[in-house]
Parts: structure tokens; C-alpha cells; sequence
């Protein structure tokens, strides 16, 4: 069975759609709040140009979701799929990121519990590459049962190479 990258996934209080470019004001105005981003390596990926980088990456990539809060039915954050290795039957969750007000929790655990279970019908481990200074990133990982694998050095959007942590929830 093939991988569907960008499915419509549902669940209490999110769902989630595959990412279309009609969505890019409304990810942009989640995403545009300096706060969302201080712990990230890319930390000004609120102003525009750095977020348009961002979003034609998350279109390019085939596997981006828009994520929307149920209740008001517009779009509060976005997350994607990225690097299928299909011979590892591994897949990388990343990119995510919340409007602050869905912080805390149970947005969060839903969002990768839709994923994961989503993920795991055809992988057997998912990855998650967090910046080494994103402690909140890093706890939020742990907190859905997240294990630390690896450090490694890997290129940002400017290729530079960047700390990163490694992250792993087997199947």
C-alpha cells in the first residue's frame, strides 16, 4: 500500500487538510506572531518573505497540512510530512507549528496522534528533527512519548549546517 502523504484527517477538535496556496494568508496570520518562533533556528520566519520560503517549501513538498481548529473552522497552524524513507519505513513529522492560543497540549497531542496513527498504517517509526535550542519543541516531544535517537548537523534554509536533535516513535 502506498503512503498517502496528504490525507483529510479528523479529530475532535482539528482537522486536518492537505495545504493549498489559496491558504497562504490565512497560515500566514497564524504564523505571524514572533513568540510562535523565538526557540526556532529560523526565528524571524514570522515576517513574510521568510514565511513565503516556508510555505512554498510546505506546497513543493506534497505533503503539508493546513490545520484547522473545528470549532471555528479556520486555519491555526500547519505541519507536513517529509522525508518518506520507504526501505527504513520511516517518515519525518516537522514543520508543525501552532497560533500560541492552541498551545499547551491537547491541540498538539491530537495533531501527532492523527498523524502517527495515520503514519504507522505504513511505516514503522517516525522521526522528528527539533533545534537543539527549542526546548519547548523538545518537551512537547516527549511528552507524546518521544525518545531522543541522535544529534546530527543538518543544512537550514540557508545551508548552513545546524544543530538538531533526533527524535523517534517506533510503531
Amino acid at each position: 500500500m502506498k503512503f498517502d502523504l496528504q490525507p483529510t484527517l479528523e479529530g475532535n477538535l482539528i482537522e486536518l487538510r492537505p495545504l493549498a496556496r489559496e491558504d497562504f494568508d490565512a497560515l500566514f496570520a497564524a504564523a505571524s506572531d514572533p513568540l510562535i518562533w523565538k526557540q526556532h533556528p529560523e526565528n524571524d520566519r514570522y515576517k513574510r518573505e521568510v514565511f513565503q520560503r516556508y510555505f512554498d517549501g510546505a506546497i513543493d513538498s506534497k505533503g503539508a497540512f493546513a490545520i484547522i481548529e473545528r470549532k471555528s473552522g479556520r486555519i491555526i497552524g500547519g505541519s507536513r510530512y517529509c522525508n518518506l524513507n520507504p526501505v527504513e519505513r520511516e517518515v519525518e513529522i516537522g514543520w508543525t507549528f501552532l497560533e500560541r492560543a492552541f498551545w499547551g497540549g491537547s491541540y498538539n497531542r491530537e495533531l501527532k496522534s492523527l498523524m502517527l496513527d495515520h503514519a504507522f498504517r505504513f511505516v514503522d517509526r517516525v522521526l522528528f528533527v527539533v533545534g537543539e535550542k527549542n526546548l519547548r519543541s523538545q518537551k512537547a516531544l516527549q511528552q507524546i512519548g518521544a525518545r531522543f535517537l541522535k544529534k546530527a548537523q543538518l543544512p537550514g534554509p540557508d545551508g548552513a549546517l545546524r544543530p538538531n536533535l533526533i527524535f523517534v516513535i517506533r510503531r
